[in-house]
C-alpha cells in the first residue's frame, strides 16, 4: 500500500517513501495490527487505511501551520529544515500504531520497542548520524506522544496527534467501537460524513466536519477537543461541526435488556 503523499519538492521525504512503500516487514506489521484490532477485538481498523489517512492528514497539518507561520520544532531547536519536520511527521504517523501487534492496550510503548530498527533502516545513509539521531528521537517523541494523556512537546508530535484524532469520517472514529453496536460512540462515529482541513481566516487550520446528525458533537468535544486541547496546537486551529442538510436518524430504537 502506497502512502501517497503528495511531495511538493521535498526530494527527502520522497527517497524515504519510496523505502517505506518497499518495506514487507512494515506492510506486515500493519496488517498484523488489524488482526489484533479487527480480528481478536473487533474493533475499529488501525491498519493500512488508518495510516494512511493519518500520514496525509499530519502532513497537510503540519504544511498549513508552517504556512501560517508556526515554526516547526526540529527547525526552532535543532536548526534543521522545515523537510526535516515532514519526514520526522511523516514516519511517526506511519509507525504510531504498530504496537497493536503486541497488543492493544499502551500499544503506543509498545510500539516504541518495534520503531527504531525501522527508522534506521528508512534514514540510512540519508542523514549524518547526528540528523538521524535527532529524527529518531523526534519521531519515538511523536510516537509516545499520540497517547491521549501525554502531552507533546514539538509542533511534529501535535500534527500526528491530531491527525490521529481525525480520521472519523463514516465510522472511522478513533474511539474504539464494536461494529453494530448503538453506543453512543458508535452512533456518533457514524454520523460524521466529512472532515475538510484547510487553511483558516483567523488561524493557521480551519478543521470543517460535516455530519449527518448531531450525535456527532459527542465525537467532537470527547475525542477531538481532548486530543486537540493536548496536543500544543490549539493557539492554531479552528473547529466548527454543522448538521449539513436534514438531520438523519441513526437509529430507530434502543433497548436495555
Amino acid at each position: 500500500m502506497g502512502l501517497n503523499i503528495p511531495i511538493r519538492g521535498n526530494e527527502m521525504l520522497e527517497k524515504v517513501i519510496a523505502r517505506v512503500d518497499a518495506s514487507e516487514r512494515l506492510t506486515t506489521l500493519w496488517a498484523a495490527s488489524n488482526v489484533t484490532a479487527i480480528d481478536r477485538m473487533h474493533i475499529n481498523d488501525h491498519g493500512p487505511v488508518h495510516i494512511k489517512i493519518v500520514t496525509n492528514i499530519a502532513i497537510k497539518l503540519l504544511r498549513l501551520l508552517i504556512a501560517g507561520g508556526v515554526e516547526p520544532s526540529v527547525v526552532h531547536d535543532h536548526h534543521l529544515t522545515n523537510d526535516d519536520a515532514e519526514v520526522i511527521v511523516c514516519l511517526a504517523a506511519a509507525l504510531h500504531d504498530i504496537g497493536h501487534v503486541i497488543h492493544r492496550h499502551r500499544h503506543e510503548e509498545l510500539s516504541l520497542i518495534l520503531a527504531p530498527a525501522l527508522i534506521e533502516e528508512f534514514l540510512n545513509g540519508l542523514y549524518s548520524v547526528r540528523e538521524l539521531t535527532i529524527l529518531e528521537g523526534e519521531i519515538l517523541h511523536a510516537i509516545h506522544a499520540h497517547r491521549r494523556d501525554i502531552q507533546p512537546l514539538t509542533i511534529e508530535a501535535g500534527a500526528v496527534k491530531v491527525a490521529d484524532a481525525l480520521d472519523m469520517e463514516s465510522g472511522r472514529a478513533r474511539i474504539p467501537f464494536k461494529s453494530g453496536s448503538a453506543s453512543i460512540h458508535a452512533v456518533s462515529a457514524m454520523a460524521i460524513k466529512k472532515v475538510e482541513i484547510m487553511a483558516g481566516a483567523e488561524k493557521p487550520v480551519r478543521i470543517h466536519v460535516r455530519m449527518s446528525n448531531s450525535a456527532g458533537i459527542f465525537q467532537l468535544d470527547t475525542l477531538l477537543r481532548e486530543k486537540l486541547t493536548h496536543s500544543g496546537l490549539s493557539p492554531y486551529v479552528e473547529v466548527v461541526g454543522e448538521v449539513i442538510g436534514e438531520e438523519k436518524k441513526i437509529v430507530e430504537r434502543y433497548e436495555i435488556e
